[in-house]
């Protein structure tokens, strides 16, 4: 038996390590049954690694975990989920041609009929509507095809997925980032009616304005260390922001070289993606690094993109390179019209694993070092040494694999093939993904020398601290829209902050 006062979910001194290297130092984290705590960090705070711990996917190095006062070891994620730690993902993970009914069921129940065992469709029936009633959006038909459903009503479904497995945590993972806000708010009334049923949340958000409307407490992750914890009906947003980012940005990021910016080298007016992005308007000069701040879903994601040309022609927009009229329309024609891009997905879409550095730094160009009908092995080794020199690229030499490589080397050989003449513009997706400090550094240090030289650099990120130290302009998206621009010296905290519904924390 468990008191009134017992937690539901207790973590205590959690620690963690990846190849020696400490991502999680003694953290602690507490959720009460029917409370609603927010788990708040940077990219990289170690949020996600605390969470994978919690539902099975990561075993922890030290510390306990305790589900209502006992305490339990989780091998996998199936034995989570058997003492009732649900996760609702980021992404919506539903089987679109299958009714509301067997996605709410995973586990179909069975009846025997004639000798036979069937599917009860009508149990199944009976208790999807028992559920939904039970959120509160009982006008859900359990035989509608999950495919015809708005994406907040699919959403909807998953949380009564979670509830038919006996769900006693259940942590969501940026659950609004595909929403409209009326959306958002449907999801807010289901979550009041869990904290009702005493089913504890634990709400992983990088929305301010949400997390204060919706938590009952707040914990703080900074470099894998607990930050802070606050009640939440009794603090700020700006005392949450300190925690979150701290003072310790400055030092990272070299200052331009006081190189005037030139000309403008990319126009945008707007440009619009259904659905994605709305009118969006910047310019960005020779010289210069604009960064583009955005959360998870904010179209942060498809905007670089979009102008490279990797998603196809543009329809709504008027785009200008170098001062004439430029249309997105293939990565091909991108590369041709001077543009550059590295993706934040290195591993899918930046390297070919078992290529050499040379071969991988030589692929966008490849016909640059044509000889004949031969490809010149020493003119791409030429090359290759130049940038391994240049970049302070830390590998055994030319020839060595380059999925030995570090993620910052790795990254650094991505932007090298860019480095040629006729390319104007640097497009940056989360240039520092996955990168240690020290590296991120050094990848910093060559983005100013680069601008210093007269690039256009466009870095697109959802990591602030990386995106208020690095530019020179800043502009803030929230779910497609510009909502802030911020001239070089913008805090971290004023950035985070433009995209906060509270007007104390408006973008001036």
């Amino acid at each position: 038996m468990t008191s009134a006062n017992t937690p539901r979910l207790t973590m205590k001194g959690i620690g963690k390590s990846f190849g020696g290297v400490p991502v999680l130092s003694n953290v602690d984290f507490t959720v009460a049954p029917g409370e609603v705590v927010a788990l708040l960090g940077s990219n990289g705070a170690g949020k996600s690694t605390l969470m994978k711990i919690l539902t099975g996917l990561y075993t922890r190095d030290g510390g306990t975990i305790a589900i209502d006062g006992r305490e339990v070891t989780f091998a996998s994620p199936a034995e989570a989920v058997a003492v009732g730690v649900r996760l609702l993902p980021q992404e919506i993970s539903i089987m679109p041609d299958m009714t509301v009914a067997e996605n709410i069921f995973g586990d179909l129940p069975m009846k025997r009929s004639l000798g036979f065992l069937t599917v009860d469709d009508g149990a199944m029936r009976r208790r999807s509507r028992e559920l939904l009633d039970q959120l509160g959006f009982g006008s859900i038909d359990p035989d509608t095809p999950m495919k015809r459903l708005a994406v907040a009503e699919q959403r909807i479904v998953e949380i009564a997925r979670a509830l038919a497995g006996q769900a006693r945590i259940l942590i969501m993972d940026e659950p609004t980032a595909a929403l409209t806000e009326q959306e958002a708010h449907l999801i807010f009334k289901i979550i009041r009616r869990l904290k009702e049923q005493q089913v504890s949340v634990v709400y992983i958000s990088h929305y301010l304005s949400e997390v204060f409307e919706i938590s009952d407490q707040i914990v703080v992750l900074r470099d894998g260390k607990n930050a802070g914890t606050f009640a939440t009906a009794a603090t700020r947003q700006s005392e949450v922001l300190s925690a979150m980012l701290g003072n310790t940005v400055d030092d990272l990021y070299a200052v331009g070289g006081g190189v005037a910016p030139g000309a403008d080298v990319l126009g945008v007016e707007k440009l619009s993606i259904p659905g994605k992005l709305s009118e969006i308007d910047f310019s960005i000069r020779a010289g210069e690094i604009l960064g583009i701040f955005g959360l998870v879903g904010s179209g942060v994601e498809v905007l670089g993109r979009a102008l490279y040309g990797a998603l196809g022609p543009l329809k709504d927009g008027n785009v200008k390179l170098a001062g004439k009229t430029y249309r997105p329309f293939s990565p091909r024609a991108g590369k041709l019209a001077g543009i550059g891009f590295v993706a934040a997905e290195r591993k899918k879409e930046g390297i070919i694993a078992d290529l050499t550095v040379r071969e991988n730094m030589a692929l966008t160009f490849q016909e640059r070092y044509e000889r004949g009908l031969f490809v010149s092995e020493a003119a791409e080794t030429a090359n290759a040494n130049n940038w391994i020199s240049a970049l302070g690229i830390r590998t055994r030499g030319p020839e060595q694999k380059i999925r030995t490589l570090s993620g910052g080397n790795q990254q650094k050989v991505c932007i090298a093939r860019w480095l040629v003449d006729g390319v104007q513009l640097l497009i940056l997706e989360e240039p520092t993904r996955g990168v240690d400090v020290g590296a991120r550094k050094e990848i910093y240090g060559k983005l100013r020398e680069l601008a210093d030289r007269g690039f256009a650099v466009l870095v697109l990120s959802s990591d602030v601290e990386e995106v208020a130290g690095l530019s020179d302009r800043t502009l803030v998206l929230d779910r497609g829209r510009v909502v802030g621009r911020f001239a070089r010296g913008a805090s971290p905290a004023e950035l985070m902050a433009a995209t906060s519904d509270d007007p104390a924390f408006s973008a001036a």
